[in-house]
């Protein structure tokens, strides 16, 4: 069985300790969280037969529109948490940008595409990796033809958001993955540049 992070041995839930906000409800499987059966299929098609704790916990508040912080080590399922909470906002007949996900790293970015495109197989999700050391030129195309979710990093996204070719109108999630780390590496600037762009009505996710 895959590891929930999208690649290594999942962690044994049963040793870790949660805080959680109040209300927040602790949803046991994947069925019960309402998720579209197209998604549902990826998921399962995917290896996964169980949430993982952080999933179980932070599925519902994302894809019923709420802020979220959700933090845990790694190995957890937070990057298979982010995509299969991206997936299901996703409106796939809008061929505009609709989720924006920020990563510290180009490995963490593509790993992230490469997991959205697995659990989002059955729904014709489009998601394309915007990181630097890439073609410019693959990035414009892939964008120009329509894309429904961007994973990169946050100075290729700030430059092809600024060139007009990663268009931000229909943007309602941002998802900062590792923040503290994107902090930490002096990302602080460009993060915030991306998000003058987006619109007000924006969801976050940390």
């Amino acid at each position: 069985r895959r590891g929930p992070g999208g690649g290594g041995r999942p962690m044994d839930d049963e040793n870790l300790t949660f805080e959680t906000s109040a209300g927040v409800e602790v949803v046991g499987s994947f069925d019960a969280m309402g998720i579209r059966e197209d998604l549902l299929r990826g998921i399962y098609g995917y290896g996964f037969e169980k949430p993982s704790a952080i999933q179980q916990r932070a599925v519902i508040p994302i894809i019923t529109g709420r802020d979220v912080i959700a933090q845990a080590q790694s190995g957890t399922g937070k990057t298979s948490m982010i995509s299969l909470s991206v997936c299901q906002v996703i409106e796939t007949n809008v061929h505009e940008v609709q989720a924006l996900i920020l990563s510290p790293t180009r490995e963490l970015a593509t790993q992230t595409e490469r997991v959205m495109q697995a659990v989002g197989n059955f729904m014709s999700v489009s998601v394309h990796a915007c990181v630097g050391g890439k073609s410019i030129g693959e990035d414009i195309r892939k964008l120009e033809s329509g894309v429904h979710v961007v994973s990169g990093t946050p100075g290729r996204v700030c430059d092809m958001i600024k060139r007009r070719t990663l268009r931000t109108r229909a943007i309602k999630l941002l998802v900062l993955d590792e923040a503290d780390e994107m902090l930490s590496r002096g990302f602080k600037d460009q993060i915030y540049d991306v998000y003058r762009y987006l619109p007000p009505e924006l969801q976050v996710r940390l």
